[in-house]
């Protein structure tokens, strides 16, 4: 589900060469692994080394080919095949698996009718064609229709009005035009947001309808050739995609914060709130030329224009439209396909991994390109365990079903195992695809230097350098010099916020679990997301088509795996996460001035007739409304927390490298090793799994209490995209100032709690020393 791609090239921007003898250097082979003594280093290496050696580029290649032959959305024929040879591998490997099945809500199209009634009639096709030499695009009876899935029902007829992104700022530009979307249908194109914010914005405003569209500006022939000439999007190719309101939760829409199996209690799907409040439908940009031709009104801002070869007008008139969209909402098997391996030692702590394995059609590079990764991972464990190697820690490898309409099987299975992984998980390990290029890692920052440790560790295919060098080396030439500046200077690589968009979001955002989404990507562009174009056919002609990129990110999580679930000591760290909320401190404060700047200037020009004296009588514009200046927040109790974390963070830091320096041999908690006990190290790793869910609150954000981390959440207005401090940030942002004064006494307990427990760990950890 991710659209990991635009992240990346946004993240990276362009590369250029520089000489690698400029690059830091990885650690050495004999320093000791972070968590671990020196001794146990040399074990863990040793075991690493054997798992990194196994996944076979050509195995994945089959692997691929093999499910994604067809059309494998949820609650499909072949979803289910899918679900059971992926069962059928994993016992074949050696490993304890299962299916567990959850019954969800997954509507799917039973009536679609988009035309253009005025001044001229159009009836949009509404189809994606098969394309000559990609032989899987013709599988027509077998795919999805392209459908919203979770819009609701609706037959509605009015004036169009281009929006844009559909974005509130988009509204707020058409507010300065004089433009209202009320009673309207609005189109929006795709991009800068989750889909589903487009209608639930619009409906905010008045419309009573909403269009998406793919515009060749964004994923189109501006970008590069169209498929199958090369990897954009045709005219023909429509995103699919879920629009229900993650925001406020995702998963079974009908049994929010339980998990959907056997007898639970359902909402009624008239008391569904995450359903769309109009009816919305994606088009293709052959079928929305037509639309937007017809508009007049406004000649659309700069920012609103996009690459079709025609004027943007924004409308209202003479365009009039007629929507209808009908579903059956059917209850659909969700099948997890799951393994266990045992830990031997501290078998109550556990390493979660998952990738799902359902599409939206074929689904070769989302989901697939990340399932093979996972299976040579798992294939890779099983031929470990035969060759003598136990985990200190369970593992549990998970091939989610229902990824696609809206993190279904993920979220309902940590939802039934909620109070089970809260006690138990240390780690949650996700990747949703996979690409060719740059490592890329989304996650909890206790867990950034561990991210940076495995990336020293990996060799990149095309480079034959570390993926770490090669991550620095992105970031040195991406363009903002203060990120060049710290790529260079910072001892670890930072890594991004958590959001929501694939199956950590339950994890993170819900559990309060340390979690990390990874995807290798940032050199191939393409616009085949969701589509049925995204194939085989496609992935082996345009991606990573010798599977080198596949490989490698079966190495990095496999020994992401391995080495959370052996080490000695857990291997967060604290002050990496430290200096992250540091930085979003900073941030939100300077939001707040911002905006008191901004009103500032606004109601100055606004009682000097600026906005009246500029409004061109030809082309009039609205002055925007008086606000009144935001008042000041007392930040004062976040500042104390941050300054409670530091000397806590710094107090653990010194411990652990006390320990892993001065034990000298492996640390096992069936032996009587020198220098640790195994009650006492035990009792240590529960305490640090512990010390994340510090970090949540039972009772949630406001407006969503099944977002209950305070540090992370996916943006009311943004949906896939990251808020840090989330309550304190969107109190802003939504002039909520009282409410967001309220947000920083809230996280800055928590950060304290959070605090307070580290120093215990650290406590903990010097009486180990001592032992």
């Amino acid at each position: 589900m991710t659209l990991k791609h635009a992240l990346l090239a946004a993240l990276l921007g362009s590369i250029t060469l520089i000489p690698l003898s400029s690059l830091s250097s990885a650690a050495p082979d004999d320093e000791p692994l972070y968590g671990y003594t020196q001794a146990s280093s040399r074990v863990e290496r040793d075991w690493e080394n054997k798992l990194r050696a196994i996944p076979d580029p050509k195995l994945m290649r089959d692997t691929m080919q093999r499910l994604s032959a067809r059309p494998h959305h949820l609650g499909s024929p072949y979803d289910k095949q899918n679900a059971e040879w992926i069962l059928s591998q994993f016992k074949s490997w050696g490993l304890d698996a299962q299916i567990e099945t959850f019954d969800v809500l997954f509507p799917t199209p039973k009536e679609r009718v988009l035309e253009l009634i005025a001044p001229a009639k159009y009836v949009a096709k509404l189809q994606e064609p098969p394309v000559p030499g990609d032989p899987t695009s013709n599988q027509t009876a077998e795919q999805l229709p392209t459908y919203n899935a979770y819009s609701i029902d609706g037959d509605v007829t009015g004036p169009l009005v281009y929006v844009n992104y559909g974005l509130p700022k988009d509204y707020e530009e058409l507010d300065r035009l004089g433009v209202s979307v009320k009673g309207a249908i609005v189109i929006a194109r795709y991009g800068n947001s989750w889909r589903g914010i487009k209608p639930k914005v619009a409906a905010e405003h008045g419309a009573i309808g909403c269009i998406i569209y793919s515009d060749p500006r964004d994923d189109g022939y501006f970008e590069d050739d169209v498929y199958p000439q090369g990897p954009m999007r045709n005219e023909n190719g429509v995103q699919r995609g879920s629009v229900m309101d993650m925001p406020t939760y995702p998963g079974d829409p009908t049994t929010p914060g339980v998990g959907a199996k056997g007898n639970v209690k359902r909402l009624a799907l008239k008391d569904i709130p995450t359903l769309t409040k109009i009816p919305t439908l994606p088009i293709s940009y052959g079928d929305a030329k037509p639309l937007l031709a017809a508009l007049q009104g406004r000649m659309a801002p700069e920012s609103f224009r996009g690459a079709l070869a025609q004027p943007y007008h924004v409308g209202p008139g003479p365009a009039k439209v007629h929507l209808k969209v009908q579903f059956n909402w059917d209850i659909k098997p969700a099948y997890d396909v799951t393994f266990r391996i045992q830990g031997a030692e501290e078998p109550d702590q556990w390493i979660v991994r998952g990738n799902h394995h359902d599409a939206w059609v074929n689904g070769a590079e989302d989901p697939i390109s990340g399932q093979i990764a996972l299976l040579e991972e798992a294939r890779a464990l099983g031929q470990l365990l035969k060759q003598g190697w136990k985990p200190k820690r369970t593992i549990i490898y998970c091939a989610w079903d229902g990824e696609e309409p809206m993190l279904l099987g993920s979220t309902e299975w940590a939802e039934f195992h909620a109070d089970e992984l809260r006690r138990h998980a240390a780690i949650y390990i996700n990747t949703d695809g996979n690409g060719r290029g740059y490592l890329f890692t989304e996650g909890s920052h206790s867990l950034e230097k561990f991210v940076n440790g495995i990336a020293h560790d990996i060799t990149d295919p095309e480079k034959n350098i570390s993926v770490w060098k090669r991550a620095q080396a992105g970031r040195l030439v991406r363009g903002d010099p203060d990120a060049r500046k710290e790529a260079r200077t910072r001892a670890d690589l930072r890594i991004g916020a958590l959001g929501s968009g694939s199956d950590y979001t339950a994890f993170v955002d819900h559990l309060g679990i340390a979690s990390l989404n990874v995807a290798y990507g940032g050199e191939d562009d393409n616009g085949i997301y969701h589509s049925i174009y995204d194939d085989f056919y496609f992935f082996t002609h345009f991606s990573d088509i010798d599977f080198v990129y596949g490989r490698a990110l079966a190495q990095t999580i496999g020994s992401m795996v391995l080495r959370f679930a052996d080490a000695d000591v857990l291997p967060y760290d604290f002050s990496d996460f430290a200096d992250t909320m540091h930085k979003c401190s900073d941030e939100v404060k300077k939001l707040l001035k911002d905006r008191q700047d901004e009103a500032r200037d606004r109601d100055q020009n606004l009682a000097d007739g600026v906005y009246a004296a500029t409004s061109d009588p030809r082309r009039p514009t609205v002055a925007p409304p008086k606000e009144g200046q935001p008042p000041f927040i007392n930040f004062a109790p976040l500042d104390n927390a941050l300054a409670a974390l530091d000397r806590s963070a710094d107090h653990y830091s010194k411990a652990i490298k006390a320990f892993t320096k001065g034990t000298s041999q492996p640390v096992r908690t069936g032996s009587t090793a020198p220098g640790a006990s195994a009650q006492s190290l035990q009792a240590l790793n529960q305490a640090l799994i512990e010390t994340e869910r510090k970090l949540s609150d039972p009772q949630g954000l406001p407006r969503r209490p099944w977002y209950q981390n305070l540090i992370y959440a996916p943006g009311f207005y943004t949906g896939y995209g990251a808020k840090t401090l989330p309550g304190i940030r969107e109190g802003i942002e939504e002039k909520r100032y009282a409410e967001a004064e309220h947000e920083v006494t809230r996280v800055a307990r928590a950060l304290e709690d959070y605090a307070g427990a580290i120093d215990q760990a650290a406590g903990e950890l010097e009486q180990l020393n001592r032992q």
